[in-house]
């Protein structure tokens, strides 16, 4: 409670929020410029009062013309008011504005917070390593899975590019060399004829005379 709160024995009212100030001064503004309006409406007969009664009536043209300077004087009065009350509703409508902007920002770092509540660094980190890890244990899988070694195909691969080579130079070798290892494909070489001996048949021998045909003769003679 203030000084003059405590004085008078009064207290202070609650200061109003600045949607319901922003709505007064509109409330306010409606109400000025209808009184503007009314002003000039005044103005304006004044005026023709004092033309009609230019020639006719010079005190009453006068009189006419002191209450268009009253009048003219209340409306730039009003308009002053007016311009302050506009420079007022705008910096509360942009305090409200900002007031709006920073609890949405509030409102989004709290759920932020309560997002991370059960986070820890330390812990995203190891679970980071914990990922990278079994992706490496995945890969070494893989790599031993498409590994032919584990089926006994393990083969030197400097020797096949060793033998790679030796035929390569054994296919150059032949290709300078113009000479073809293939004996089969070589036409044949012509023999010259030569005469043939006609083989003589061999002379028969003489029979041998039976046993018993010596003995037949020899008993005849």
């Amino acid at each position: 409670m203030s000084f003059f709160g405590n004085l008078f024995g009064k207290k202070q009212a609650a200061a109003p929020t600045t949607s319901e100030a922003i709505q007064k001064l509109r409330e306010t503004e409606e109400m000025l410029e209808k009184k503007q309006l009314f002003l000039e409406n005044k103005i304006s007969q004044e005026l023709a009062i004092a033309k009609q009664n230019g020639t006719k009536n010079k005190r009453a043209a006068i009189q006419a013309l002191k209450r268009r300077k009253r009048y003219q004087k209340q409306l730039e009065q009003i308009d002053g008011t007016l311009s302050t009350i506009e420079m007022q509703r705008g910096a509360l409508e942009n305090a409200n504005t900002n007031s709006t902007v920073l609890q949405t920002m509030k409102n989004a770092a709290d759920a932020l917070k309560a997002a991370h509540m059960d986070m820890d660094v330390d812990k995203v980190h190891d679970m980071m390593d914990d990922i990278a890890e079994q992706q490496d244990v995945a890969k070494e899988i893989s790599d031993a899975i498409s590994n032919p070694v584990a089926f006994g195909q393990d083969v030197d691969e400097d020797e096949l590019e060793k033998e790679l080579e030796e035929l390569e130079q054994e296919a150059l070798d032949e290709e300078l060399l113009g000479v073809d290892t293939t004996v089969s494909d070589l036409p044949a070489i012509p023999v010259p004829s030569e005469p043939v001996p006609v083989a003589r048949k061999p002379k028969a021998k003489p029979v041998e005379e039976d046993d018993d045909l010596k003995q037949l003769e020899a008993w005849a003679s």
